[in-house]
This record gives structure tokens, sequence and C-alpha cells, in this order.
């Protein structure tokens, strides 16, 4: 089994589903592949790079997968429910709107550096919208080196506009996801 950290992101509705509703829809998706499910509370965030759109709400999950589940299945496995809820990738500016987009960040000890997929993920550390939900999650683990590692990581950071939602927002996302947030 490798333990599996993702990032989730949404600042467009699809379908009539608020972005925290896809969030949750893709929650459920990735219980699919992977087991023992962790997932953290939903943060508001400014955009980065592309800053001329809407606000978004990010997450983390962490899970493991099976040892038959490899990277690259995995992330297409992610590119389909990413398309399931409205993301097209041919269509879309670099860093602009979307309606779903779920990075592996990290996947177990693999270290990878290609074309399509690069693991750790390389912006993970300049991302405070990946780093705090990451570390609500390690909050609850008892893995203290990589709660202190992100808590480093998130201290080089200038402040980036990322917020808890409030309890209504979390609440949205449980009803639909059928899990609690930490």
């Amino acid at each position: 089994m490798n333990t599996v950290v993702l990032g989730l992101g949404s600042n467009n509705s699809f379908n009539e589903m608020s972005p925290v509703e896809l969030l949750a829809h893709a929650v459920n998706e990735l219980r699919e592949v992977l087991e023992e499910v962790s997932v953290s509370s939903i943060y508001e965030s400014k955009a980065m790079y592309v800053t001329d759109q809407n606000n978004f709400f990010n997450m983390a999950v962490m899970g493991h997968v099976p040892d038959e589940i490899t990277p690259y299945s995995l992330l297409n496995f992610i590119h389909k429910i990413e398309a399931k809820y409205g993301r097209d990738r041919s269509k879309e500016i670099r860093f602009g709107p979307r309606s779903l987009d779920i990075d592996i960040e990290e996947f177990g000890s693999v270290c990878l550096n290609e074309p399509d997929l690069i693991l750790p993920h390389p912006r993970m550390a300049e991302r405070q919208f990946v780093l705090l939900p990451v570390l609500e999650i390690f909050s609850k683990s008892a893995d203290c080196l990589k709660k202190e590692q992100i808590k480093k990581q998130l201290d080089l950071l200038p402040g980036q506009g990322v917020v808890l939602c409030d309890e209504q927002v979390q609440k949205r996302f449980e009803s639909v996801c059928h899990a609690k947030t930490f």
C-alpha cells in the first residue's frame, strides 16, 4: 500500500453544482481507489498565478492505494473524474478557472520527473492552499516529522489569502460527501 496525498480545488460551478459540491462528489469518486480516506476542511483562497478569476475552494485528501495502483493509473483515474465534472483541459487557460482540479501531491515515496507527472508535486511547497489542508490531515497522524516539515514550509510563505471556510460551507460539503471534515 502507498499513502497518497491529493490536493483538490474548484472555482467554477458545473451542471448546477457549486464548487463545494463538486469537491464532495470528487471525494466520493476517489473512494473507489483510495482506502482509509482522510479529508481536510474546505478552505477558500485567492487565485494564484492568474489572479483575475473567482476565489478557489480547496482541500486535501489522504488515503492508501493498493500496490497495483501506479502513479500513472491514479493520474488517469483523476483525469476521468475531472472530465466527468466539467474540466476540459484542451479549452482551459493554465492556472485559470476550472470546475475541478485534482493534483497528486505525493504518492508514497515515489519521485518522478516526467513531462506529464512530477512527484512530489513541484509547486506544493509554494502553495498555502495545499499546505494548510495537508497539515490539517497530518495533525491527526503520528508522523511528527512530516508535520514539522509542512509547518516549516508554511512559515516561509507570505500570506496568500487562504482562509478556513465557515461551518455552513463545511456542512454543505459533508451533506453531499457523507464524510466529516476535520
